[in-house]
């Protein structure tokens, strides 16, 4: 059968313009309206402080000790010093946008930075940070604030910077949190397959991802440096020189029976900015949740070819074939530390133009026996043994750089659940023009290029559409189609199909399955399919691996499995399967699985369709 275009995919793209834009959601926010342009009239009122008032913050004039507002040159009057409020207010509001931004980018560039290694990468990493972190969340920090004085010499901008580094612990946890629950998200997952460095995947992925939290935390930090810095300053920590809203509440409070507007004006400033700077932050939030990220310049790799040795240890045994594995073993930790393994002596070839059917039920270690070739496993599996080489080069043992260099380009996959492998936070075109522009040396033109053919080639009937589109606004079938061109993108030697029809109703099935068997022989391309569908396998799989419990209990050509197959378990999956001629009779599954089956195989279809 020849591929062609699903219809209904066709028809269910969406016609919808892209999501509205952050910038337009902020301006129709009233809340987002309101609190930034209050917090824009305070700090330009800070910024313009040397024309505003003609009075420095500590200019003092006995003729103006508790005026009254609107004396001449004294707009909100005198102090008991006989200094200007107004003036004192204006270069107080400079001293807390300073506080905010050295207190604010100091924990936000240690926290983010170690939240996003410490939730990304593996437990003895995430176990230094956490010890790190812990350490610093011992520290009584008001109080070590105090004692530093005389290090930080009474300056407020170094005490802001130590305070930033006390702030850390909590927005290390908070990313640290967001980053676990996200890593394990198919669209990361499907980035690392692509070969893509780990820092361009936390920056462009993980972080976009999780950055609504850390806007919100964001100006919950500057309102608590704004409010530690004007703490200090009423408790009389710091140089006396410098005009702060704490200093100016002190002097108010010493003199609230007499003059009660002199406490009153530094705290009803000092409360707008810091209301103004959290309904702020959940302005942003909230638009940013909704909005469309503009992709970024992306640099590719250094491409290296897959059967390079690079140093990696030989191949060995001697085997023939593309794909070599040889009696690997996967185990996981228990509860008591023992392992425990849940793939055992798997034996596996597989030779270009070539594809091969990894059959079993659930949990039978079909999908662990392919993250294990993709260099994807979770971070606590341990490989005990055996060898995985694909065109002669040893796969076990190599680094992430070293996978990066061969996932992609010699090595691809297509995931079982096509909708959460694409990221929802970029269109369709922008995630195939990173995945090509790693993989190959080409500009940014010349990979769009690339990436309309191949949407083309792969059945979809407006490319151009579909590029722009993001991944809510295409079917499932469409969305699958979108994933096979990417990973076709540069021609790997070998394609991973893991349970690529499962998601997808009967008639797409079949043309996915067109799909890959055309672009196989288009690129003489191996194709190890797993699933657990003997319809798929019979419709696509030269030869046929039937796996259970983490072991392969019998391999051959398609045909002669489903002909006379010899393990009882196979018989007892071809028997599972229903058809319009015989009543079944449910047995005990243990039964079947050591006895061959007395009534007839009910397998005459596959057999048919297979030939």
């Amino acid at each position: 059968m020849s591929s062609a275009p699903n219809t209904s995919d066709a028809s269910r793209v969406s016609a919808a313009a892209g999501r509205r834009s952050p910038l337009r959601t902020l301006r129709r926010d009233p809340q987002a309206v309101v609190s930034a342009g209050i917090l824009l009239v305070v700090v330009l009122l800070g910024l313009l402080t040397p024309l505003l008032t003609a009075h420095g913050p500590d200019e003092s004039s006995l003729d103006a000790v508790n005026a009254g507002p609107g004396t001449p040159g004294y707009p909100l009057g005198g102090d008991k010093s006989g200094r200007d409020i107004f003036a004192r207010l204006l270069n107080s509001i400079n001293t807390s946008v300073v506080s905010a931004l050295i207190g604010t980018s100091i924990a936000l560039a240690i926290g983010v930075t170690f939240g996003l290694i410490g939730g990304y990468f593996d437990r003895r990493v995430r176990g230094v940070t956490e010890w790190l972190f812990s350490l610093v969340m011992t520290f009584p920090g008001l109080l070590l604030l105090i004692v530093l004085l005389p290090v930080t010499k009474g300056d407020y901008r170094v005490t802001m910077m130590i305070f930033g580094v006390l702030l850390s612990p909590g927005v290390y946890r908070l990313v640290r949190n967001l980053v676990v629950g996200v890593r394990s998200e198919l669209f990361v997952d499907a980035a690392r397959v692509s070969g893509l460095p780990d820092r361009r995947i936390l920056r462009r992925h993980v972080l976009f991802v999780v950055r609504g939290p850390i806007v919100i935390a964001t100006a919950f930090l500057a309102g608590s440096s704004i409010a530690v810095q004007s703490g200090l300053a009423f408790l009389g920590i710091g140089s006396s020189s410098v005009a702060s809203f704490g200093a100016m509440v002190a002097d108010g409070f010493t003199n609230l029976y007499e003059e009660p507007l002199q406490f009153l004006w530094p705290s009803l400033l000092l409360g707008i900015m810091t209301a103004s700077l959290v309904l702020l932050g959940n302005a942003l939030r909230d638009a940013l949740e909704g909005g469309r990220p503009k992709a970024s310049r992306i640099t590719a790799p250094e491409r290296r070819p897959a059967a390079t040795p690079d140093g990696t240890a030989p191949a060995g045994g001697g085997t023939a074939g593309l794909l070599v594995v040889e009696d690997l073993a996967i185990a996981y930790p228990t509860p008591t530390g023992e392992l425990k393994e849940v793939v055992s002596g798997v034996s596996l070839t597989l030779e270009a133009g070539e594809t091969l059917g990894l059959v079993g039920e659930s949990g039978s270690g079909k999908t662990q026996t392919a993250f294990a070739a993709l260099g994807v496993l979770p971070p606590e599996a341990v490989v005990t043994r055996g060898s995985i080489r694909l065109d002669g080069r040893e796969l076990l043992g190599l680094t992430e750089r070293q996978l990066r260099a061969i996932r992609g380009t010699s090595l691809a996959y297509v995931p079982q659940e096509p909708m959460s492998n694409l990221d929802p936070s970029f269109t369709v075109g922008a995630q195939l023009v990173e995945g090509v522009r790693a993989a190959t040396a080409l500009s940014r033109r010349e990979a769009r290029e690339r990436v309309l053919a191949l949407l083309g080639r792969v059945g979809i009937p407006d490319p151009k559409r579909t590029f722009a589109s993001y991944p809510h606004q295409i079917s499932g079938g469409m969305a699958q189609r979108v994933l096979i061109a990417g990973a076709v993108a540069s021609r790997p030697l070998l394609l991973i199909a893991d349970e690529p029809t499962t998601a997808l109703d009967v008639t797409v099935q079949a043309e996915i399955l067109d799909l890959l068997r055309d672009l196989r022989k288009e690129l003489n391309m191996a194709v190890l399919l797993v699933t657990h569908n003997f319809g798929v396998v019979a419709d696509s799989c030269d030869r046929i691996a039937v796996m259970r419990e983490g072991r392969v209990v019998e391999t051959g050509q398609a045909l002669d499995l489903f002909r006379a197959p010899e393990h009882p378990y196979t018989r007892m999956l071809l028997d599972s399967i229903l058809d319009d001629t015989a009543v079944r009779t449910d047995g005990s599954a243990t039964d079947a699985s050591t006895t061959e089956p007395e009534a007839p195989r009910k397998n005459a279809a596959l057999e048919t369709e297979a030939s």
